[in-house]
């Protein structure tokens, strides 16, 4: 039987590699003069905004004020609606207060439906109420 051998010899030479016949990838670094004019714009604008910091955010409220408004409006409503939902949550909790605020909303259900919509004057009554409130909402059309 011939068994085959794994044994590293030191007397075996290694190959010789000619440092002038390699290329490195990594040394070849493109000088390109669009790349350099590419960087300084970008660096000059960069350092116009870290210069000026406070120009810089008024300019940009003034020119998106009607955006960032509204998403402050929208932010603030969805927080108040959670705070909302967690006060009427934490109040359910507390034994008898559901109920007794369950019979105040009947009992104001039951003294608007005698006030305003029993007869067709009081409907009318609100009718004009309810008008007058949007007109003073949105603005008269006249």
């Amino acid at each position: 039987m011939t068994y085959m051998s794994t044994d590293i010899h030191q007397d075996s030479p290694l190959p010789d590699v000619d440092a002038s016949t390699t290329t490195n990838s990594f040394d070849s670094s493109p000088t390109s003069s669009g790349t350099n004019e590419q960087f300084q714009e970008i660096w000059s604008k960069v350092s116009d905004i870290l210069a000026a910091p406070i120009e810089y955010l008024t300019d940009f409220f003034k020119r998106y004020q009607r955006y960032i408004i509204t998403v402050l409006v929208a932010v603030s409503a969805f927080i108040s609606v959670k705070l909302v939902f967690a006060v009427l949550s934490a109040l359910n909790g507390i034994p008898l207060v559901s109920p007794v605020l369950e019979l105040i909303g009947l009992g104001y259900s039951i003294w608007f439906v005698y006030r305003y919509l029993w007869h067709a004057s009081s409907r009318q009554e609100l009718l004009e109420n309810f008008n007058s409130l949007k007109d003073q909402v949105l603005g008269n059309k006249a």
